[in-house]
């Protein structure tokens, strides 16, 4: 099996949301089967019905978590160095002025609109390499665009 890459933070983020769905959603969903199987007839009981849907969804995210984690290749971003590579935090300016702030993550911890964009995203593919002051030009979705690197490899803020 191929190995993904993954930061510590979003290995631990999976195992978190792993934790939770193990100790606390799993239990609950057997509880809400025992307690609708209670009622009598389940062939017309939509809260058993409801229940067992919620319990397969959550053996499904389980098994999926469990797939992920056991193929993730987690790395240490980098704090120090000018030169982006996997897990970089990066700080660009546009052609416009305009000035971003990207994490390069794995494919799990995507959230463009928090700033972490995937490892294969157009922009990441185009900075992987690069150095401070370079100019790049990323084939973006919506065109061509140019950026300046103003600063890569610094600490990513926990909170935002």
């Amino acid at each position: 099996m191929a190995k993904t890459p993954m930061t510590l933070r979003g290995a631990e983020l999976l195992r978190v949301e792993l934790h939770r769905l193990k100790t606390v959603e799993r239990p609950a969903n057997s509880l809400a089967i025992a307690e609708a199987r209670a009622h009598g007839d389940l062939s017309e009981n939509a809260e058993y019905h409801a229940a067992r849907e919620k319990q397969s969804f959550t053996e499904a995210r389980i098994n999926d978590l469990e797939s992920k984690l056991g193929a993730a290749e987690v790395i240490e971003p980098p704090t120090s160095g000018d030169r982006v590579t996997f897990g970089s935090t990066v700080r660009l300016e546009d052609e416009s002025g305009k000035v971003s702030r990207y994490q390069i993550v794995g494919s799990e911890e995507t959230d463009p609109a928090r700033g972490r964009i995937s490892i294969m995203a157009p922009l990441a593919r185009t900075l992987i390499g690069k150095k401070v002051g370079d100019t790049v030009i990323a084939q973006l979705p919506g065109g061509k665009k140019t950026f300046e690197i103003l600063e890569a490899n610094f600490p990513w803020p926990e909170k935002g």
